[in-house]
């Protein structure tokens, strides 16, 4: 598994959005970015973290950040995701996992007693010349935004 850093270099990604359009790291050269990995469309906490960024999109935007998010859910069920909360960002469909491993963020999760491999809800802030500046691994769900803009404004 990959273990990325802060202040390191970004790595390259490329999957298909809620449209079936293509989207890499390079559509965002100049640009900076919030790049969050979460488990699943339509779970709870996968809501209230999504809904957050959005209600949170316009600050996010004003301070030059795109968001993208990235799970192992088909473009169908993020088309579906977005129309159901109306939601301004684009959605990766990384079914066959290659973005989450690249990120290290596809890993082995235990709950219940239970071992099995998951999504490791993390957010990536990417600047605009690619490199990390920080990793968000306590990821505030239903206050994101505002967790993403603290960090913004330090």
């Amino acid at each position: 598994m990959t273990t990325l850093k802060e202040r390191e270099k970004a790595p390259y990604f490329e999957g298909i959005n809620q449209d079936g359009k293509k989207i890499t790291s390079d559509d965002f050269k100049g640009k900076k970015l919030i790049l969050y990995f979460y488990p699943k469309d339509n779970t709870s906490g996968c809501t209230a973290e999504a809904c957050s960024l959005n209600d949170g999109y316009s600050s996010l935007a004003g301070k030059g950040f795109e968001v993208v998010g990235v799970s192992p859910d088909s473009a169908s069920s993020h088309a579906k995701f977005i129309a159901k909360y109306n939601l301004s960002f684009n959605l990766i469909a990384d079914t066959d996992k290659k973005i989450l491993e690249t990120y290290g963020v596809w890993a082995e999760k235990k709950m219940y007693g239970r071992t099995y491999m998951g999504v490791l809800r993390t957010t990536f802030i990417i600047d605009g010349d690619g490199t990390i500046r920080k990793i968000i691994t306590k990821v505030n769900t239903k206050d994101h935004a505002r967790q993403i803009l603290d960090i913004l404004n330090h």
